[in-house]
């Protein structure tokens, strides 16, 4: 199944070049291209991209508020987020937005391709260790533990909140399998389960629920 994605970024620059990459893969088609947040929104709505590929920092509407509105519009678009820098303070926002994941503007052919075929699958971008670096720092934006959090994290059992701590902390399920001694299987049970009880989106966002549950202490 090819997967289709919409390509956001005010630089036409950027846009021409990662429309080539794709384009060059036999599974990846880019279906359109959008300028700014405002532009993304109406896109993603007309052409059913599975993975939008969003620039932050954009006129009209920036990012964050764009990823805010595809996301709450349940379109089943994933975004993944661009960006120059790898700590960049605004990644953390499109993460609790909703994004699935990030990418560095300079990434290779084959890391931009990889990621898209990822967040397509479903799977959050969190393996590379500077996406869990960013998590880690970023979340310390993160006053205090959220009542509302504290309150949802009493509804899953004690291996289901096991289960949240270690995709937190980057691991797929094959090393959460490994680390519990189980089956594979039986952790995307657990993923599936935690995912509904706690009313999130994806793995991302179950990363970004456990540390600002404080369930994870950033180091």
């Amino acid at each position: 199944m090819t997967i289709r994605v919409l390509i956001v970024d005010d630089q036409i620059m950027v846009r021409e070049g990662f429309s080539v990459l794709l384009n060059a893969m036999p599974d990846i088609e880019v279906v359109g291209e959008a300028v700014n947040g405002r532009e993304a929104v109406a896109k993603v709505a007309e052409l059913a991209p599975d993975v939008v590929l969003m620039d932050i920092r954009m006129p009209e509407l920036n990012g964050i508020d764009a990823t805010r509105e595809i996301v709450a519009a349940d379109g089943g678009a994933k975004v993944l987020v661009l960006t120059t820098f790898d700590l960049d303070e605004y990644v953390y926002q499109a993460l609790r937005a909703g994004a699935s994941g990030f990418l560095l503007k300079d990434a290779s052919a084959r890391q931009l391709a990889d990621g898209v075929r990822v967040v397509a699958a479903g799977e959050a971008l969190l393996a590379p260790t500077v996406t869990r670096r960013l998590i880690t720092e970023f979340s310390k934006l993160s006053e205090t533990p959220r009542p509302a959090a504290m309150t949802q994290v009493a509804d899953l059992t004690e291996r289901e909140t096991e289960v949240l701590v270690l995709i937190a902390q980057g691991l797929s399920n094959a090393e959460i399998a490994s680390h519990l001694v189980v089956a594979e299987s039986t952790i995307k049970t657990h993923v599936s389960r935690v995912l509904v009880k706690l009313g999130l989106r994806d793995r991302t966002q179950a990363a970004v629920f456990a540390y600002e549950a404080r369930l994870v202490t950033p180091s």
